[in-house]
């Protein structure tokens, strides 16, 4: 097996477990969002444990704990991505699963809107386009249906922002996300005694309890294959399979949860498709001109 083709196997797979987070999180929907954030958060932090134990990379984590800028904005980062996590959990435990992969789908499109506020860099055409095209699709819910989408703004916003502050961290992956979790494990262990002391807590030897610790296990696996998955594959070929995550988690809120999807949510969809399209299009064409910048 050839080093690209792991690549794209890691890939799939890590896409193929967020694709199922609606499926997997409306298992939990009886229990409240911030009690399946906070095993979330303990659980992944359990299982980044492990695997730095076992790979004797803990000097890494030692190491950016010593130092406060970095420790800082992962601070800020693990906040934005909690706040995330929960809000996807709490739109799936709500029948809003529709709505929350519209997030995701309007995220790129964010970071490159953040990307030319806070770096200042300059559009290319089909970068307007596309932006334009998913503005429509937006102000198309907002104005023809009446309804605006918070969740999904939320969710793109939240995950743009926190891609932004990553971006800016000199960390991998791993660490990152055990820093991540070290910073909101406080948070998590108070609340968890204060559910065990109010007698409101969930966890135990049963499905749920299994459940609750694979939410851990399944933040920090794909973000390990994705890891390695982007030091074999091209930027290319990562931006198009990127959409498989939320198209995946589309199709398991409709078909499988069943969901509404009506005429508003077609044509707001379709925009962004388009826009997507549009968007991974000119990328591609983009790098074909200047293949140094490929990965």
């Amino acid at each position: 097996m050839t080093e690209s083709t792991r690549g794209l196997l890691l890939a799939l797979f890590s896409y193929s477990i967020w694709g199922s987070f609606a499926v997997f999180f409306s298992l939990l929907k009886h229990i409240p969002a911030t009690e399946v954030l906070l095993h979330r958060i303990i659980w992944s932090f359990i299982f980044v444990a492990i695997i730095l134990t076992l790979t004797r990379h803990w000097a890494r984590a030692k190491s950016a704990l010593l130092n406060r800028r970095l420790v800082l904005a992962l601070f800020c980062s693990s906040l934005l991505i909690g706040a995330n996590w929960c809000l996807y959990i709490w739109a799936v435990s709500v029948n809003r699963a529709v709505e929350a992969s519209l997030g995701y789908f309007i995220s790129p499109l964010i970071a490159i809107c953040l990307g030319v506020i806070v770096f200042k860099e300059s559009l290319a055409v089909y970068q307007k386009v596309a932006i334009f095209l998913a503005t429509c699709g937006v102000g198309y819910k907002i104005l023809g249906i009446g309804e605006f989408p918070w969740i999904s703004l939320s969710l793109a916003i939240s995950f743009g922002l926190y891609g932004l502050i990553r971006k800016q961290t000199q960390v991998d992956t791993v660490t990152g996300l055990m820093l991540e979790t070290i910073l909101l494990l406080p948070f998590a262990t108070v609340y968890w005694v204060w559910l065990l002391i109010q007698g409101e807590q969930h966890f135990s030897m049963t499905l749920d309890g299994l459940l609750l610790i694979l939410a851990g296990v399944f933040t920090a696996l794909p973000l390990l294959a994705f890891s390695a998955a982007a030091h074999r594959l091209s930027l290319t070929l990562l931006g198009v399979i990127t959409y498989l995550a939320p198209t995946l988690q589309l199709l398991s809120a409709v078909l499988i949860l069943g969901e509404p999807f009506d005429k508003g949510d077609f044509v707001t969809f379709s925009l962004i498709w388009i826009s997507l399209l549009i968007f991974s299009g000119g990328a591609i064409w983009r790098r074909r001109r200047t293949p140094e910048s490929i990965v």
